[in-house]
């Protein structure tokens, strides 16, 4: 049998991040379609007391990237679809959108990723389409001679739709019809180390498919599973079956290492009488699972062992967005600044306990495989597994299985139970029974 000592093969990088560094990942969209919004001053505080590293903006809106000065929030701003036309043509245009909506502000505002338009490639606009990645290329050499160039990236952001294949996800691929303009812009990615943004949303998947089942599968809760025809993979939501999807994509392509970014993904706490899915118990679970998947670092099932960095829909609500009356009920925040529903963002929840007591522990059911995983994670992160090394008292029975449970357990109540704590990957679970024998002791119970 191996033993942990043997089955800590984490890489350096992974072992050496924190739980606190492990946030920066975690990034909220600020939509700004709205009447009622707070001043952004205000919101700077808010994020300030939270554990997001990150906040993407649809446009260049001065006062929130002034606002954002200093506060190590890495920022995210856009360009408009309507400016592509006239940055594609003119590279003084470029020069000059960069010098007014990016030096008046870097470095003291942390401005790391320009999008340039918001998925065009969907649009159905041939013209817009034709001019994207001519924009990119402008904008990313006016960054470069402003000597930005590896500090800044710039990109695009994509809907889902740009793949006609994505079920499997092995079998992902991108619309043919796009093919020329997607080789040229995961060209220009590939060779500025610029990430794909992509907007998953589960949401959207559910609303088309309204079963019990598909609710659990998008909303991270247990649920049997998909499994991939293509690889045999095991799927247990639908977040990490759209990431492999684009994944599987670029590979396709011949593009395997450019970076994923979720620019967009939510779930809408309210609605109109009509739609299936808005919900404060949805959007609560969604999100907060989202967030504890993340913070799991636990990956997918074609890219584990890292967490795709994430901004999630949204930081407010927006009382003035069209469409149906899910559109303006993504807010994590109301506009008092006080939560719409508890996620764990907030700092101070690192530290508190949750109202959930007991000792941690894997699910039946779990293959030796995600419990190898778990054990990895948990031992690298500082805690003391010496107790089922050989000679501990809870080296016997020398499986994988007791020994990821006495780690997933103390992994758990050494990080201050937290829910996400005893996460897993949706591997683990709760229980109020003592799994102490005879001379191993797992921490734990209640407070």
């Amino acid at each position: 049998m191996v033993t942990p000592s043997i089955l800590l093969c984490l890489s350096l990088l992974a072992i050496s991040l924190s739980f606190t560094e492990s946030q920066s990942f975690i990034g909220v969209n600020y939509g700004q379609v709205a009447d009622n919004l707070p001043p952004p001053e205000a919101t700077a505080k808010l994020l300030q007391s939270t554990t997001i590293g990150k906040i993407r903006i649809f446009g260049t809106d001065p006062g929130i990237i002034r606002a954002l000065g200093n506060s190590g929030v890495g920022i995210v701003i856009g360009v408009g679809n309507g400016d592509i036309p006239s940055l594609a043509s003119d590279p003084s245009a470029a020069t000059q959108w960069v010098s007014a909506n990016v030096l008046p502000y870097y470095p003291v505002s942390n401005i790391t990723l320009i999008t340039v338009g918001n998925e065009v490639l969907t649009s159905g606009d041939q013209g817009l389409i034709s001019q994207l990645v001519p924009a990119i290329r402008n904008v990313q050499s006016a960054i470069s001679s402003a000597s930005l160039g590896g500090k800044i990236k710039v990109s695009t952001v994509h809907s889902m739709a740009v793949l006609t294949q994505s079920d499997p996800p092995s079998s992902g691929l991108f619309n043919p019809v796009l093919q020329d303009t997607l080789k040229q812009l995961l060209a220009f990615q590939r060779d500025n180390n610029s990430p794909l943004t992509i907007n998953p949303y589960p949401f959207f998947a559910y609303q088309s498919d309204p079963r019990p089942e598909t609710l659990a599968f998008c909303l991270f809760q247990p649920n049997s599973g998909r499994v991939d025809s293509g690889n045999g993979k095991l799927y247990t939501n639908m977040f990490d079956a759209q990431i492999d999807a684009i994944h599987s994509a670029l590979n396709a392509m011949g593009f395997p290492d450019i970076e994923i970014v979720v620019a967009e993904t939510g779930w809408p706490s309210g609605g109109d009488s009509n739609e299936v899915g808005p919900s404060v118990e949805n959007a609560k679970a969604y999100n907060g699972n989202l967030i504890a998947h993340l913070r799991s670092l636990v990956g997918t099932p074609l890219m584990p062992g890292k967490s795709v960095e994430t901004y999630i829909f949204a930081l407010y609500d927006e009382d003035l967005k069209p469409g149906p009356g899910s559109e303006r009920a993504y807010g994590l925040f109301k506009t008092d600044l006080s939560m719409s529903y508890d996620v764990g963002l907030a700092k101070s929840s690192q530290q508190s306990p949750t109202t959930a007591t007991g000792w941690c522990i894997p699910k039946a059911g779990v293959s030796d495989a995600q419990l190898l995983n778990n054990l990895n994670y948990a031992c690298s992160q500082g805690i003391d597994c010496r107790p089922i090394q050989p000679g501990g008292a809870c080296f016997e029975p020398n499986t994988v299985a007791s020994h990821a449970a006495f780690a997933m357990n103390l992994y758990y109540q050494s990080f201050g139970r937290n829910i996400w704590n005893c996460d897993f990957s949706q591997s683990a679970m709760l229980t109020s029974q003592n799994p102490s024998y005879n001379a191993c002791i797992y921490p734990g119970g209640s407070t």
